[in-house]
């Protein structure tokens, strides 16, 4: 793992990067170290585990999906001390996503725009990438691979999407995330309204029980929602958890509102926005989610988490797992280390 004060010295070459140059930089970087046995070195971090949805996880601490979508970096991201890593957005077809610049950093807010698209190699990529992991093989963690649909894909057929990577990633999935709440792919979020949703959670129980027998091994499935709701809205997603025996809830994704950047550069821009700014949106769902869910199901808390404290605060508002990926750009790998001592001491 690099400290705190190594990422410091070289955060300004990565900041004079293009973002997206920045980000294929970093994960070629770890992928060259993971596979000259560079990465052995980091420092472990103390176990501290948690049984959440039926699986027993290292730390409560995990990567969320977008950092490596397509299973290039597996090993040398397990190295940063994560208790889970989660994969992807992955769609049954490859795509190249939405056209150049997509990604946009705003440091004086300590945010992140994006308008990636769901670009990724295709979802058979990221399963073989999985396969010749040695964090998979030798069992070093929990694995989540979170999927979606293609652009291309229209709307009233999205499900089918869906049902083709759950088939493929399922034997090789710890858990598997469910994204329906990316803004950057066309009309994505109407799959949060309640008859699309009810379709959507009805199908995909029914194949995860199929695959269940047929696998002989149960792989829980995640909802991956937005933080643009109002409250009836969280409230009618959690009622749909609920009836249909999701195992988990993801809250959340990227926000399209600019309330706390709207004077900054590239507020303008289009796409999702996440880091600090998206923060206290978060946790409110976060909130409204344990009050509707109880104990009915387990919340990972992400968004704006850039610190131990912001770890700590949303594990208060309820939930049982917490996942960072701006932060680190941030404040460096060091987050993961520091956030597993917060929640240790919490």
């Amino acid at each position: 793992m690099i400290p705190n004060f190594m990422y410091a010295a070289i955060r300004p070459f990565l900041f004079s990067l293009d973002p997206e140059n920045a980000h294929h930089f970093t994960i070629s970087s770890m992928k060259m170290a993971s596979s000259m046995g560079l990465t052995a070195m980091a420092p472990s971090v103390s176990p501290s585990p948690r049984e959440v949805m039926g699986l027993t996880f290292p730390n409560p601490v995990g990567l969320a999906a977008g950092l490596d979508k397509n299973g290039d970096c597996i090993d040398g991201l397990a190295s940063l001390g994560f208790g889970f890593l989660e994969l992807g957005t992955v769609t049954p077809k490859p795509q190249p996503g939405n056209p150049k610049p997509r990604m946009f950093r705003m440091p004086k807010a300590e945010g992140l725009i994006n308008r990636m698209g769901f670009n990724n190699e295709g979802v058979d990529v990221l399963v073989e990438n999985v396969k010749k992991s040695r964090f998979h093989q030798e069992k070093k963690g929990i694995l989540g691979l979170n999927i979606g649909k293609n652009a291309i894909t229209p709307i009233e057929n999205a499900v089918d999407d869906y049902l083709i990577c759950l088939e493929k990633v399922y034997p090789v999935a710890d858990y598997i995330a469910i994204n329906i709440s990316s803004p950057n792919t066309k009309n994505l979020r109407q799959l949060q309204g309640e008859s699309e949703l009810d379709n959507l959670l009805s199908q995909l129980k029914a194949a995860q029980s199929r695959l269940s027998d047929q696998h002989s091994r149960y792989v829980p499935l995640a909802l991956k929602i937005a933080p643009d709701m109002d409250d009836n809205q969280v409230k009618n997603i959690a009622d749909a958890l609920i009836r249909h025996k999701i195992d988990g809830v993801i809250a959340t994704n990227t926000t399209i509102t600019r309330d706390a950047v709207k004077d900054l550069p590239y507020a303008q821009e289009a796409g999702g926005l996440s880091g600090a700014p998206v923060r206290d949106v978060s946790t409110h769902v976060i909130r409204l989610l344990k009050q509707e869910l109880g104990d009915a199901l387990p919340i990972i808390g992400v968004g704006g988490i850039l610190s131990g404290e912001d770890a700590k605060e949303k594990m208060e508002a309820g939930a049982s797992l917490v996942q960072v990926l701006t932060g680190m750009i941030y404040s460096g790998p060091g987050l993961v280390r520091e956030c597993v001592q917060a929640l240790r001491r919490e």
